[in-house]
C-alpha cells in the first residue's frame, strides 16, 4: 500500500477553513517537541508561552498593541495579493512612514497645535507610497520582479533611518545615543486604556480591517483585484488595467505600512531609533496568509502573531530561552500552513497493490 496526491476536480472549500487551523494545531505539536528536546517541561513552556503573557489586564492589552500594527499592515498586503502583486518590503515601508512621520514631529516639536498628530498620519502614508511606488513603477515600466525589488528597499530604508538618527536628527541631549528628540504630547497616540501602552493605533487598524473588508468585497476596484488575481486572462479580456492593478495593489500596501510605521514612532517608541520594528512588515506576510487573505480572518491571525512575539519575550525570561524562539514559531506556522494548504487542491488516494497471482489465477 502506497500513498499518493491526486489533483481534486475544484479546490476544497472545506480545506481553505482548515488549513490554518490544522497549521496551528501542527505548530504546538512541534513546539512540544521541541521543548522537549531542549529539556523544558512542555506543558510549563506552553503555559509560560502562551498563557502567562496575557493573564492581566496589561497582558491583554500588549496583546493588542502588537496586534494592532500586524493587523494595518496584513490587510494592505492582502490588497495587493489579491491580485498577485507580491509585495514582500512592507518593513522598508513602515521604517519610510516612520521617517516621515518622525519628520512632522521633529519639524513642529513643542508645538501645542491639534493638526500635528493628523499630519503625521498622513505623511506616514505617503512615505510608505513613495517607497512602494518605486517597485510599481520599475514592475509596470521595466518588468522587473516586485519581490526582489521591494525586498531589497528594506536595507535601504533601515540604512536611511540609522543615518538620520545618527547624524541629523540626533538628540544633541541624548547623551551621543543615536535616536531624535523625544516627541511632544500633540505628536502621540492618545492612550485608550490608562495605566497600559495600548493607544489609538488600535482603533486605527479595526477601522483599517472594516475598510479593508468593504473594499476587497464589496467595491469594484476590490473585484478587478480579485479576477485579475485568479484569472489574469479574463481581466485582460474585461478590460481591466494590469498595470493600474500593480500601482493599486503596491501603493495600498505602502500606505498601511507606512500608517502603521507611523503609529510606532507616535505610540510606544515616542521617538525615533534605529530601529523602530522588531519585524512586523516580514510578520505580516506570515499574518495575510494565515488569515487567508481576509479581513476578518486577518484580526485573528494578526493576535495569534501578536501572542507570539509576547512568548517569546515570556520565554526568554521565564525559561532562559533565546530570543530566536519568536521567529522559530513563526516559521514553523508558515511552513506547516503552506504545507497544509497542499490539501486544498490535492487529496491522498491510498493505492493497494495488485494481486499478480489472483489476476493471472483469474486468467486461466
Amino acid at each position: 500500500m502506497r500513498l499518493k496526491l491526486e489533483a481534486r476536480a475544484e479546490p476544497s472549500r472545506l480545506m481553505g477553513y482548515l488549513s490554518p487551523l490544522l497549521a496551528a494545531a501542527l505548530t504546538i505539536v512541534a513546539g512540544f517537541i521541541l521543548f522537549s528536546a531542549l529539556g523544558k517541561n512542555p506543558v510549563e513552556a506552553f503555559y509560560t508561552f502562551f498563557i502567562h503573557p496575557i493573564r492581566d489586564l496589561n497582558g491583554v492589552t500588549e496583546l493588542l498593541l502588537k496586534a494592532s500594527p500586524l493587523m494595518l499592515i496584513g490587510v494592505g498586503l492582502a490588497c495587493g495579493y489579491r491580485a498577485n502583486v507580491w509585495n514582500i518590503g512592507a518593513e522598508g515601508q513602515l521604517v519610510l512612514g516612520a521617517i516621515f512621520a518622525g519628520g512632522v514631529a521633529l519639524y513642529f516639536h513643542g508645538s501645542e497645535n491639534a493638526l500635528v498628530l493628523p499630519a503625521m498620519f498622513v505623511a506616514g502614508a505617503l512615505g510608505g507610497m513613495v517607497w512602494a511606488a518605486i517597485p510599481a513603477l520599475l514592475r509596470t515600466r521595466f518588468n522587473t520582479n516586485e519581490i526582489l525589488v521591494s525586498l531589497m528597499l528594506v536595507y535601504v530604508a533601515s540604512l536611511l533611518l540609522s543615518w538620520l538618527v545618527h547624524e541629523p536628527w540626533r538628540d544633541p541631549e541624548g547623551f551621543n545615543f543615536p535616536q531624535s528628540k523625544q516627541f511632544t504630547d500633540t505628536a502621540l497616540y492618545p492612550l485608550l486604556v490608562e495605566g497600559t501602552r495600548l493607544n489609538f493605533g488600535f482603533i486605527v487598524a479595526l477601522v483599517a480591517v472594516a475598510l479593508g473588508y468593504v473594499f476587497l468585497n464589496r467595491s469594484f476596484l476590490g473585484y478587478q483585484l480579485r479576477v485579475a488575481g485568479l484569472a489574469p486572462d479574463a481581466a485582460k479580456y474585461a478590460g481591466f488595467n494590469a498595470n493600474r492593478m500593480v500601482w493599486l495593489g503596491m501603493l495600498v500596501g505602502g500606505a498601511c505600512a507606512g500608517i502603521a510605521g507611523m503609529g510606532e514612532v507616535a505610540g510606544p517608541i515616542g521617538q525615533l531609533l534605529p530601529s523602530v520594528s522588531p519585524g512586523y512588515g516580514f510578520a505580516a506576510i506570515i499574518v495575510a496568509f494565515v488569515g487567508r487573505l481576509h479581513p476578518v480572518g486577518i484580526l485573528l491571525a494578526s493576535l495569534l502573531m501578536s501572542l507570539l512575539y509576547l512568548g517569546g519575550e515570556a520565554a526568554q525570561m521565564g525559561l532562559n530561552l533565546p530570543s530566536a524562539m519568536t521567529g522559530l514559531f513563526q516559521g514553523m506556522l508558515l511552513f506547516f500552513l503552506l504545507g497544509s494548504d497542499v490539501f486544498i487542491n490535492y487529496r491522498i488516494k491510498v493505492l493497494r497493490p495488485v494481486n499478480v497471482r489472483a489476476i493471472e489465477g483469474a486468467a486461466a
